[in-house]
């Protein structure tokens, strides 16, 4: 599906049996990659059918993945080779095998500065869920925040100066924002949702994120949630209401200009 912000109306791109997720939008915006089945898609919005992608020896991709701007690498986890996803990349065109980003796991890619120097990503190191940012090669890799809490879900800001993510930390799943070096630490939603995945626009200062109802734990599929858009100033706003969740918006999946996004929805 394809919500577009200024009409305020969701579109079908695709149906299909098999159980697609988490969409990314290709840079020149002409296409959707999506996974399913341990695989990834691609999806030309001209003439959509799931395309497979060819990712070498990894055949155990999950729903976290998503193109470097210029749209020539292809990042993803994968489940292939031992316990823990690990992260890797390739060239989207597939010329060469995909060469392993991450030493360490798990580690579940998220996101991709806009100037494509670094990748967020959720890790457990000793226990401990956290928030890290890499070099877009893995080198260097920190942690910008973890403790006895869940984070998950980073993703950048449009100026690449923050890091957006979700964290119980206080309680039920709410969405904060911090930078890269740990600073700045900030609280952006309190309400009684459980709020998931939050990606900022490619410009501006709008963000999409999931909302799951009161009690919810974890981030399951298959149930009514709501895809909600963040603003500042400006009560958070329900766009879509949906059956979904786990799959439905998991990785950046904003168009080029950030006039519409792309989300999964899956039948009752």
């Amino acid at each position: 599906m394809i919500y577009d912000l200024e009409d305020r109306i969701s579109t079908p791109v695709l149906e299909t049996d098999i159980e697609i997720a988490a969409p990314n939008w290709t840079p020149d915006g002409s296409a959707l990659i999506v996974n399913g089945g341990g695989s990834l898609f691609w999806v030309d919005l001209d003439a959509p059918e799931l395309l497979e992608i060819d990712t070498g020896l990894c055949i155990n991709l999950n729903n976290d993945h998503g193109l470097s701007p210029d749209g020539e690498t292809l990042y993803f986890s994968d489940h292939t080779y031992g316990h823990g996803a690990i992260i890797w990349r390739q060239s989207l065109d597939g010329d060469a095998d995909p060469e392993q980003v991450t030493e360490k796991r798990p580690s579940w890619f998220h996101g991709i500065s806009p100037n494509g120097q670094w990748i967020c990503y959720t890790g457990v190191r000793e226990g401990l869920f956290g928030i890290y940012v890499a070099a877009s090669d893995g080198s260097g890799e920190h942690c910008v925040i973890e403790g006895g809490h869940h984070y998950d879900g980073p993703d950048f800001s449009a100026d690449g100066e923050w890091i957006w993510f979700n964290s119980d930390r206080t309680g039920a799943s709410e969405l904060w924002r911090v930078r890269l070096d740990g600073s700045g630490l900030e609280r952006m939603t309190q309400d009684a949702m459980v709020n998931w995945f939050p990606h900022p626009a490619p410009e501006g200062d709008a963000v999409v994120y999931l909302a799951y109802p009161e009690g919810t734990v974890g981030h399951p599929p298959m149930m009514h949630v709501e895809l909600r858009l963040w603003r500042p100033g400006h009560p958070s706003d329900t766009l879509v209401t949906l059956t979904g969740g786990q799959g439905t918006i998991n990785v950046p999946s904003w168009s080029p200009d950030g006039g519409a996004f792309a989300y999964v929805e899956y039948a009752d």
